[in-house]
């Protein structure tokens, strides 16, 4: 746990044991010799309610909170000492303890206590009260505050949110005013927050914040130094009052005259490899000037932030070029007299934003429509870069084959392992065609992927399960079957991957008849608005991504294709 190892040595200071527990009397941290007095490790002891595992009676009994003298001065958030108590050992025996408890601060919006104590001596030797709260104190909330700075920088790779979490941060323990200014990509500074402390709440001073300037490369002035990866610097409204050197200095003006701050501390936000921007904490309301003593703690943070921010940065970048990547994998469905057709992806929620699943529509040289939809396995890089041959070597051979959906997925199964770094992925391959008496028929195949799934217009869900085989890459030498079926007018046809039906909490069967009843409900919504609600009502705990590719066919009477458009076949 971070407040244990942040914690941990600072506590080991005191030279009596000690342990620290958050808003709902939980064990965060705890010292050495708590752990010697309590024969307790502090495995033991982390994550644990301390009152119900070390407070106890003189008769060993368990101890009502309302009775606990410990429990009482932490609700009532004061600074208390008591001449004895009783916890309980790792052996079950009791240690009769004297006592200190005092509130602290572990988040800005949490406080816990810290709790002090030794074996109980007759001649009445004292806890360091003043020492613990003047000296000790301080410096465990200043270690706690970084603490959560990191657990919540951490948590997250959104730059934005990770900017409100580091102004939540801050306001009101350190600051009431808070200003980041952040250096774009091309080189520009951009004011990107100013936000400060309202009534208990934070409110963004949007009127102060969006100023796009260069970085100064001689200014001498705070803010310029610090965007050049200088030291930290204090200021105060003098700082700015002289002629302007910058439009830096002309903005820090403004913001100084405006915000009524009268101290203020900046230092840079540094990255792996570069200044990434500054970070600005001031003070109108609270009396106290800033001091150099507060340096150190103002560049903890920065440097904090300055990594999260650089991952998270990173990230955005890596996922610009996914999204960018599998627009241009997944194609653009043609335009086909007669038909509806939409097209649906959803990428992995914690993965590169990429995946192997995809989904297929082209004309065949006939002019039949080739359906497919097909999932590598994995939703990474990799397995996009996978998608994209298997799609393009199956484009070929559908193309270059005139021949039944079953053989050209055989044949296109037993070249994958020679052309392609692909070892297993599901598909299937259809075959969508006009008969002369106007009916829209479809041949398809089936490797090993889940079953096609047809609604009719009254509402009538079905799975296609026929013409189902083996899964790409087994090398089983099972030959594949097909089959053939009419679509109804005004139905629809949903092929999907597996990430729309599939939930770590239930079967496969039960996500199959979740969808085909959901699907049944929404057999008369427009066919966008239909294939939105089926993405939208995917399983909630799915990591994996998602295609859906829908085609509904005409009602009877519409206007069939013209002549030419849509071969009819025998």
């Amino acid at each position: 746990m971070i407040l244990q190892r942040l914690l941990g040595g600072t506590l080991d200071r005191l030279g009596a044991g000690a342990y620290a527990v958050d808003a709902d009397w939980v064990v965060v941290a705890v010292n050495a010799q708590a752990q010697m007095l309590l024969e307790r490790s502090a495995g033991d002891l982390l994550g644990q309610d301390a009152h119900e595992v070390l407070h106890r009676q003189a008769n060993g009994m368990s101890m009502p909170r309302s009775q606990c003298a410990i429990m009482e001065a932490f609700i009532a958030g004061q600074v208390r000492q008591g001449e004895q108590t009783f916890f309980t050992r790792g052996d079950g025996s009791l240690l009769r303890a004297s006592w200190l408890v005092t509130p602290l601060r572990l988040t800005p919006q949490e406080t816990g206590a810290l709790v002090v104590f030794h074996a109980y001596d007759p001649a009445g030797v004292a806890l360091p009260a003043s020492t613990i709260r003047t000296g000790l104190l301080p410096e465990l909330e200043r270690l706690a505050l970084l603490a959560e700075t990191t657990t919540q920088l951490t948590a997250t790779l959104d730059v934005n949110e990770a900017l409100d979490r580091l102004v939540r941060l801050v306001i009101p323990v350190l600051a009431d005013w808070v200003v980041i200014d952040l250096i774009t990509e091309t080189g520009e500074v951009e004011r990107t927050v100013v936000a400060q402390e309202d009534n208990g709440d934070i409110r963004r001073r949007h009127d102060l914040q969006g100023a796009l300037f260069s970085v100064p490369e001689s200014s001498p002035l705070p803010l310029s130094r610090a965007l050049r990866g200088a030291g930290s610097t204090l200021a105060t409204p003098l700082t700015y009052q002289g002629p302007p050197d910058s439009p830096v200095a002309v903005e820090q003006r403004k913001l100084f005259d405006t915000s009524g701050m009268h101290s203020a501390v900046i230092a840079p936000v540094r990255g792996l490899r570069e200044v990434l921007g500054a970070l600005t904490l001031g003070r109108s309301e609270q009396p106290e000037l800033f001091t150099t003593a507060e340096i150190p703690l103002l560049e903890d943070i920065t440097r904090r932030a300055g990594l999260a921010l650089d991952n998270a940065r990173l990230y955005q970048r890596q996922r610009k070029v996914s999204e960018t990547m599998q627009r241009h994998l997944l194609p653009q469905l043609p335009t086909v007299p007669g038909l509806e057709m939409t097209a649906r992806y959803l990428s992995a929620p914690y993965a590169s934003q990429v995946g192997g699943d995809w989904y297929d529509v082209f004309h065949l040289p006939d002019q039949a429509l080739a359906l497919v939809i097909g999932d590598v396995v994995g939703h990474d890089l990799d397995a996009a870069a996978g998608m994209a041959q298997l799609r393009n070597i199956l484009r070929a051979y559908a193309w270059s084959q005139q021949e039944p959906p079953n053989v050209i997925v055989d044949r296109f199964d037993q070249a994958l392992p020679h052309i392609t770094d692909v070892g297993m992925a599901t598909m299937i391959l259809g075959r969508l065609h006009l008969t002369p008496d106007g009916q829209w028929q479809l041949r398809w195949t089936n490797a090993g992927h889940p079953p096609p799934l047809l609604i009719t217009h009254d509402g009538q869900a079905r799975y296609l399960t026929h013409g189902h085989g083996v899964l790409l890459g087994t090398q089983a030498g099972i030959r594949r079957t097909d089959t053939t079926s009419t679509l109804p007018p005004q139905s629809t046809l949903v092929l999907y991957t597996d990430g729309l039906i599939e939930s770590p909490r239930h079967s496969i069967d039960d996500g199959l008849e979740r969808l085909r009843r959901h699907a049944a409900s929404l057999a008369h919504q427009p066919l966008e608005l239909f294939t939105k609600a089926l993405m939208e009502a995917r399983p909630a705990d799915n990591d994996d991504d998602v295609a859906v590719l829908a085609i509904r066919v005409p009602p009877v009477g519409a206007r069939s294709p013209r002549s030419g458009d849509i071969p009819h076949y025998p």
